[in-house]
């Protein structure tokens, strides 16, 4: 996806008028002066086509998704670091990652663009139906929203199809008696993106250390000391330094 649209200039600085009045007691006679400008953002949510695998809230590494429910799917939290690595988890691509930028000159432009990112191994090792358990086999909550169709009702019971089971886990995370167990497979992060340091840049204000969420940068002897194997790439750092000695680039 990759969306463009504009807007004259005048629409915007009557949009920013109204606004202004709503907050502030301002004549009616103020017009705002925009000057020219750019605007990047990146966010990050999760489409309806989400499958209730939960794998993505169990791989945050801050704990900023929230557990998909048969009548609820994951939801990404304000606490998101925009690491990407609940969307390299998806198995069936329901994490978007979409980045916005708003250019403001004689125009204002807006664009959206669909962010592609690899995604990781996953594979099914084994997967078994306790049929005892299975008490209520009208509940066809695994059949729903098994994204393969590899799940079936039969008169013996719930079958698996192996073949075409990809190991997500969606019918073990919703099924309500826990009837189905699963092993699998996950493979490692893909890195995306690197962190470039310009130690000359640094100010040793130690912003980078005080927020990061997985003591991956420290300040040591003057100089910024990444920790890789604890780093998962996210904007933390590299948005919060004042004086951009931390540049997050993708590869």
């Amino acid at each position: 996806m990759d969306i463009t649209f504009k807007k004259e200039k005048k629409d915007l600085q009557g949009e920013v008028k109204v606004k202004s009045m709503e907050i502030e007691h301002i004549d009616e006679d103020f017009q705002p002066e925009i000057e020219k400008c750019s605007l990047r953002q990146k966010f990050i949510t999760i489409s309806p086509e989400c499958i209730r695998c939960n794998l993505c809230a169990e791989e945050c590494p801050v704990n900023a998704v929230t557990d998909a429910k048969p009548d609820r799917q994951a939801r990404i939290m304000d606490n998101c670091v925009k690491c990407e690595i609940c969307a390299q988890t998806c198995p069936v691509n329901a994490v978007k990652i979409l980045e916005s930028t708003s250019d403001v000159d004689e125009d204002v432009k807006f664009r959206i663009k669909d962010i592609k990112v690899p995604h990781r191994k996953l594979k099914l090792i084994d997967i078994n139906v306790d049929q005892d358990k299975c008490i209520d086999q009208s509940c066809d909550k695994c059949v729903k929203f098994c994204p393969t169709g590899a799940i079936t009702i039969e008169q013996e019971g719930v079958q698996i199809d192996r073949d075409l089971c990809v190991g997500c886990g969606a019918c073990v995370n919703i099924c309500p008696e826990k009837a189905i167990t699963l092993e699998r497979e996950l493979g490692p992060v893909i890195k995306t993106k690197k962190l470039l340091i310009d130690q000359d840049a640094c100010v040793q204000c130690q912003v980078c250390e005080e927020n990061c969420p997985l003591e991956a940068i420290k300040l040591e002897d003057d100089k910024i000391v990444l920790f890789e194997d604890n780093c998962v790439s996210c904007e933390v750092c590299s948005t919060k330094c004042p004086v951009s000695a931390l540049k997050l680039e993708r590869m």
